[in-house]
């Protein structure tokens, strides 16, 4: 199963890799292939500071944990995807948060699920119809 993995679920496996997020992550079993943007890694980095901060980890406790969520997970670059999928993910997330558009729009290229912490981008998707999106607890039915 493919499963696309925002941004708010890294920053919570990177703020306790013994949540259930984390070990999902790093010790879900083999069925699992999770993906990402390749943009995530920016935001990572880009809120570095703030993630010590409220982890209260070193900055090599942080590399580590990255270390092991960024293992698990397959980088896609966003150029790849077309752009009649850039077109059905912006309608998607147009009026939720075009934010989460390449997380939607890498789903849909991949023809995976997307896992978010989002509520707001779960539930507005799942009002679209759009059955491709999981929260922790669903994903948990499949892996633990």
């Amino acid at each position: 199963m493919k499963i696309v993995v925002d941004t708010n679920i890294i920053f919570s496996g990177l703020l306790n890799t013994n949540s259930v997020i984390g070990e999902l992550l790093i010790n879900s079993n083999n069925s699992l292939e999770f993906y990402s943007c390749s943009y995530m890694r920016y935001e990572i980095q880009k809120h570095w500071e703030k993630l010590k901060k409220i982890s209260k980890l070193s900055d090599q406790q942080l590399t580590d944990a990255q270390f092991h969520l960024f293992e698990r997970l397959k980088f896609v670059n966003e150029e790849l995807i077309p752009g009649k999928i850039w077109e059905k993910a912006l309608s998607l997330t147009r009026d939720i948060d075009v934010d989460d558009t390449d997380f939607v729009a890498l789903t849909l290229f991949l023809k995976g699920s997307l896992w978010t912490g989002d509520k707001e981008l779960y539930n507005g998707l799942k009002e679209k119809k759009f059955k491709a999106v999981l929260n922790t607890s669903d994903l948990s039915k499949y892996s633990l």
